[in-house]
């Protein structure tokens, strides 16, 4: 066992349990563990010579971030529903395991970042199959995917009656993002151990520590409300725009320094214009994030129009069979309602991407 697992797992076994009395409540008892463990200094640094990781989830994202922590030299085990996805990996040097369990037997800290909640269900809860079944005390999960705030709580509850950690850490960048390393994690969680996990987090771009478990998740759904409100307004401004008649490439160009510029301008007007649709994050994954956030609101008692009206356009594409490609085929959703067609412009008069 590591360094690092052992210094985990000491961490987690003097923090949950406290000494016994009959008075104290197994309330209270999690409470003093929970605010012990975010006090307690680890000492032992994270690097490849002391840390196996583990990578559940080889897709769009995944296969470029997963990459990273390989070219930085470590020992990674992954596994993927789809062998196919996972050979760039394997060919990279990565081992294959034939289930998230087998992962996590492998491995001191495990990635995952799959489709839906159902799926973080499976491969982190399973009873027989799921990775928590297979980590060892000290180990810790660090969800990527987008999920609900109430499953994150709970797995860590799962995880912690382990002597495990569960971070929460989904992620806002894109393909692109998750390419160059860039990407905004958002994590939740014990802080001590999202700091003790930096030199792999930093490797796939910048954490922020938002909080106690779910609250990743709360911030990534923020997030989503806010990307959903900026595409609308980014397409609707592209057909605006080619109604009235201007060369809609050096439209974009001309904003995108102005205040109207953002980040998905930088990532989607060049390829909406080529007609690039390919998924750097697909319809049917938005529209399952905009599901989430609109429960959410339910339960917080929000009304969030600019969210509702997004997520409708997303469904119109679905509905149209167009779930698998990539966000910003919310184009062809405006133009359906408008009875027009932007033309693919030439790429030199369109705003690059970074």
């Amino acid at each position: 066992m590591s360094r690092l697992l052992r210094s985990l797992s000491d961490l987690h076994h003097s923090c949950s349990h406290p000494p016994a009395a009959a008075s104290i409540s197994s309330s209270a008892r999690h409470l003093h563990r929970r605010s012990m463990a975010t006090t307690t200094t680890i000492t032992d640094s994270v690097s490849p010579s002391n840390t196996r990781v583990g990578w559940i989830g080889t897709g769009v994202m995944g296969r470029f971030m997963c990459a990273h922590l390989i070219k930085a030299g470590y020992t990674v085990t992954v596994f993927n529903r789809t062998l196919s996805k996972a050979q760039p990996l394997l060919d990279m040097g990565a081992k294959l395991a034939n289930s998230p369990q087998a992962v996590a037997a492998q491995s001191e800290v495990v990635f995952s970042i799959v489709g839906y909640p159902s799926d973080v269900r499976n491969v982190l809860l399973h009873p027989t199959t799921g990775a928590l079944s297979g980590l060892q005390p000290g180990g810790v999960l660090v969800d990527m995917t987008t999920s609900e705030p109430s499953l994150a709580s709970e797995i860590e509850e799962e995880a912690s009656a382990k002597n495990c950690f569960s971070i929460d850490a989904p992620v806002s960048g894109g393909d692109r993002g998750a390419k160059n390393g860039t990407l905004a994690i958002f994590a939740g969680g014990d802080k001590t151990v999202i700091q003790r996990l930096n030199p792999l987090f930093s490797l796939l771009g910048k954490v922020n520590y938002m909080g106690s478990s779910g609250k990743g998740q709360f911030a990534k759904l923020a997030n989503q409300i806010t990307i959903a409100s900026t595409m609308v307004g980014l397409v609707e401004g592209i057909i605006y725009a080619h109604k009235a008649g201007l060369e809609v490439g050096l439209f974009l160009d001309a904003i995108s320094t102005g205040a109207a510029g953002s980040k998905s301008l930088d990532l989607y007007g060049s390829r909406i214009l080529k007609r690039d649709l390919e998924p750097g994050f697909y319809v049917n994954h938005f529209i399952k994030d905009l599901g989430i956030c609109l429960k959410e609101c339910q339960k917080m008692g929000l009304a969030l129009p600019g969210l509702a009206l997004a997520q409708q356009l997303y469904l119109s594409l679905k509905a149209h069979g167009e779930g698998n490609l990539g966000t910003q085929a919310l184009i062809l959703a405006l133009e359906r309602l408008n009875n027009v067609s932007v033309a693919p412009a030439d790429s030199s008069c369109v705003a690059s991407s970074p």
